[in-house]
């Protein structure tokens, strides 16, 4: 089978992990006989130093034309200015929007062997298997007006929480609709005692939930969910929420594996080639030493073999060469214990690479 991806690794230790993600894909391909064609483009900071923009036209049409999309991180020091007119976050927000990518899967599920690198007590990740479905092409990132202006004197800053009945509810069935393939029970995150939107968002999740009997429902405050990650996380099951508190939320939850850079993620939207990245930074201060966690993006990978191209047994060998490299003790240095090797890059890429 044939099938044509986007590669963009923008920047920091992008360019590295997505590097590694490519070999994996490579492997996958020659066990199960795919050819997978890559194209590869700027985004980012890198975009901003070659064209003057986050994100080209041509990079956005060769990705809505691919089958799938493989992102590395954007951003860093060189372009840190948050007043700065063209800025390198503009090109992942433009390219979620072009894509039309609305909702973005983001599981959490601490492996066996790498508890004691979670911050948390170990009988508090007993039973941790989460996914946190964040809207991503609504709410404050994208409302209108975002904008400074000057008002009796004083420099005002505004920004807007803006969400429809549709954006939130396509968000909340494809929730349900995960949730019937794995414990039944949605967890609604919202900010309904102060916001109008979010209001309106538990209104909507409400009218949605009555085409789904058989999934249990329950509203969390925003501000609850942060300490219920902590406090019992293992409660939770699909959790859904809007844009910025998902961005939130998720940072948060990524703690309860031990590292940000474990976690992948899969931007979905209807019809269109799906988004794929690990939920990591750019990380530029480790940036081209070799020593970047390529987990994070190789399970990415696998939520792409499995969401946008439909290679469920390929997606499943990927995860399982990943368990079983942390289950015989490899680490890389954001896992390392003291005392205990740590693998580069490129090594623990051929630990998992062999065992596909």
């Amino acid at each position: 089978m044939k099938k044509n991806i986007v590669l963009l690794p923008g920047d920091g230790i992008g360019p590295e992990v997505v590097s590694a993600t490519q070999r994996v894909l490579d492997a996958v391909a020659a066990r199960f006989g795919h050819e997978f064609v890559y194209q590869e483009f700027l985004i980012g900071g890198c975009s901003i130093d070659a064209y003057g923009t986050a994100l080209t036209d041509e990079t956005l049409s060769a990705c809505l034309k691919s089958d799938a999309v493989l992102l590395g991180a954007v951003g860093g020091p060189k372009w840190d200015d948050p007043t700065a007119k063209v800025r390198p976050e503009q090109g992942l927000l433009g390219l979620r929007k072009g894509l039309q990518t609305f909702a973005n899967l983001r599981p959490v599920k601490p492996h066996v062997d790498l508890v004691d690198a979670s911050p948390l007590r170990p009988e508090r990740l007993e039973g941790v298997d989460l996914i946190v479905v964040r809207e991503l092409t609504g709410g404050i990132y994208f409302g209108k007006p975002s904008e400074r202006r000057q008002l009796n004197g004083e420099t005002q800053a505004v920004d807007t929480m803006i969400y429809t009945e549709s954006e939130i509810s396509r968000v909340t069935r494809l929730a349900f609709e995960l949730a019937r393939g794995r414990r039944k029970k949605v967890t609604s995150v919202d900010k309904a005692n102060v916001l109008e939107s979010s209001r309106l968002w538990r209104q909507t999740v409400v009218e949605v939930s009555k085409d789904y009997p058989d999934i249990e429902l329950e509203h969390v405050l925003v501000d609850a969910a942060t300490m219920f990650l902590i406090q019992r996380p293992a409660s939770f099951d699909v959790m859904v929420t809007s844009n910025m508190f998902g961005d939130i939320l998720t940072d948060e939850a990524s703690v309860l594996t031990g590292s940000m850079g474990n976690l992948p993620s899969a931007s979905l939207g209807v019809g269109g080639p799906g988004l794929y990245e690990p939920i990591h930074g750019s990380a530029p201060d480790i940036a081209g030493k070799g020593i970047a966690n390529p987990i994070g993006t190789i399970l990415s990978a696998a939520l792409m073999l499995r969401y946008s191209l439909e290679m469920e047994s390929e997606a499943l060998a990927v995860e399982k060469a990943v368990d079983v490299v942390l289950s015989e003790g490899f680490r890389t240095r954001d896992l390392a214990k003291s005392g205990e090797t740590a693998l580069n890059t490129s090594d623990m890429t051929s630990s998992i690479v062999e065992r596909i």
